[in-house]
């Protein structure tokens, strides 16, 4: 799968016009000699199947990404750091998504048709219909008609060097509050609403009626039977979300001047850096096949029917 992916972005950068050194091009402090120095120097001089295998080749023998052109410095530590970034304000969003989400679908299920049901599916519709970005826009717009309440962007404060550790923590807290915010409105509807499916299935079926039969106390049938069942398809659908930390927030992080991977791959695309284009996708690859295997570890500890030797 990795291979695959390496290989397809690859042949997409490759399919586009031009190289980042059509930029130097465009300014005549270069030479053509100069020109053609970074070109063998950067390996652009070779065919892309070349660069390609170059490029593999130095990953499994020597752990090495690439260099960037943009930024003249090896691919590693440019995403090292943008990817704790990236991290902290996905796993904010996840923790707020989940930790809301959940209990909503489970009591709009336990009151199903109540108004409070068609109160929370009235505004999971709604959440639905909004990107994220485009509440951001909402939250920044009414966040600076009232000037000091919340930060209009950035990660951090000029003044964050001179704090302590709790004030350095608490200030990137009040940083994260709008993106964090705005990236969970909509899963968290979406969420609910797989929830709250979920449940009132589980509650229909009949070892439910036969749980209640036997008198126990209903906190104990929908919270330790029911629930329990109606957890699973969500337990899989977390290693899909754990794949997206490196690209759910990106349109977010760039409209809010969040410095993580979102606006350093706008930049490698549009200034053509194949190799840390290349790493970022590489990354998220990753990702997705460590969240589906942790989903597969947690459904086997979850649900009895479901055993690996």
């Amino acid at each position: 799968m990795l291979l695959g992916i390496a290989l397809l972005t690859f042949a997409l950068m490759g399919g586009t016009p031009g190289s980042y050194l059509d930029s130097m091009r465009l300014d005549p402090q270069f030479s053509e000699e100069t020109i053609a120095r970074y070109e063998q120097m950067y390996g652009l001089d070779k065919s892309w199947g070349v660069q390609f295998y170059n490029w593999i080749k130095n990953i499994i023998f020597k752990g090495e990404f690439g260099y960037s052109f943009h930024f003249n410095i090896p691919v590693a530590k440019i995403i090292g750091g943008r990817l704790f970034n990236t991290f902290i304000l996905s796993f904010a969003s996840f923790l707020i998504t989940w930790g809301i989400a959940i209990p909503l679908g489970i009591w709009a299920a336990l009151n199903r048709n109540r108004f409070i049901d068609q109160i929370i599916q009235f505004f999971s519709y709604v959440s639905l219909s909004l990107p994220s970005f485009f509440l951001v826009m909402i939250f920044l717009f009414f966040a600076s008609q009232v000037p000091g309440v919340f930060p209009l962007g950035g990660m951090v404060s000029p003044n964050f060097d001179d704090l302590n550790v709790l004030g350095k923590i608490l200030d990137v807290l009040h940083h994260l509050a709008i993106p964090a915010v705005a990236l969970s409105i909509g899963s968290i509807a979406g969420l609910q609403r797989i929830m709250r499916g979920n449940m009132l299935e589980a509650l229909g079926q009949k070892y439910i009626l036969t749980a209640r039969a036997k008198g126990l106390p209903e906190n104990r049938v929908v919270y330790h039977h029911a629930l329990r069942n109606a957890i699973n398809p969500l337990i899989t659908l977390l290693g899909y979300q754990f794949s997206s930390l490196l690209s759910g927030a990106a349109l977010t992080e760039i409209i809010c001047s969040w410095p993580g991977l979102g606006s350093l791959m706008l930049t490698a695309v549009r200034s053509k850096d194949i190799y840390l284009v290349m790493a970022s996708m590489l990354m998220g690859g990753v990702l997705f096949i460590i969240g589906n295997l942790l989903a597969d570890i947690a459904l086997a500890k979850v649900d009895p029917r479901i055993r690996y030797d």
